[in-house]
């Protein structure tokens, strides 16, 4: 991804989202710059979470445009994926694998997405453990954390995959 400050990191061009005849987004205009954070409130059902679901391609918009950092998202895989590793999500809901342990659970994408060795995989994984103050819980599963424990870790295992660019489902404390 660019460093170039001039180009924004995020741009929306008259975005459109709907559900059937249910228009959740309309006409979004909006341009983040590369050390800008923003916040985006409103009541519950004003789209927010759509929002950002569709900068991460995981929703697709109906109309405009959406740059993230020079790829345009469209229906081509290979940019959407290109995106997709440089933009990363903590989910509200959180999304930890129960299945798997806590320090697995920071290491996989690392390994399936940035090819990294599973050696290397864990000491990133226990860097951003220690820096969201839960080194200890590696070993454990997802059940056995407190909700702000698991809040922690998905913060953590977004980190360990040195995202350009993260967005957050809501405001959280340990975000520094």
């Amino acid at each position: 991804m660019t460093d170039n400050n001039s180009q924004p990191s995020i741009k929306l061009v008259k975005v459109n989202k709907f559900f059937g005849s249910f228009q959740a987004l309309k006409n979004i205009d909006l341009e983040v710059y590369k050390g800008e954070r923003i916040v985006i409130c409103g009541p519950s059902g004003s789209g927010k979470f759509t929002l950002i679901r569709c900068i991460n391609r995981l929703e697709e918009h109906n109309d405009g445009q959406i740059v993230i950092d020079n790829i345009e998202l469209t229906d081509k895989v290979e940019d959407i994926d290109a995106v997709r590793r440089e933009v990363g999500m903590v989910f509200q809901s959180f999304n930890l694998f129960p299945h798997m342990t806590i320090a697995k659970n920071l290491m996989i994408a690392q390994q399936l997405v940035r090819k990294t060795p599973k050696a290397e995989a864990r000491e990133v994984a226990m860097q951003y453990l220690e820096r969201v103050k839960i080194p200890e819980q590696a070993d454990k599963y997802p059940i056995q954390l407190s909700g702000g424990q698991q809040q922690r870790v998905a913060i953590a295992r977004t980190l360990c995959m040195k995202p350009e660019i993260i967005l957050f489902d809501e405001p959280t404390k340990y975000w520094t």
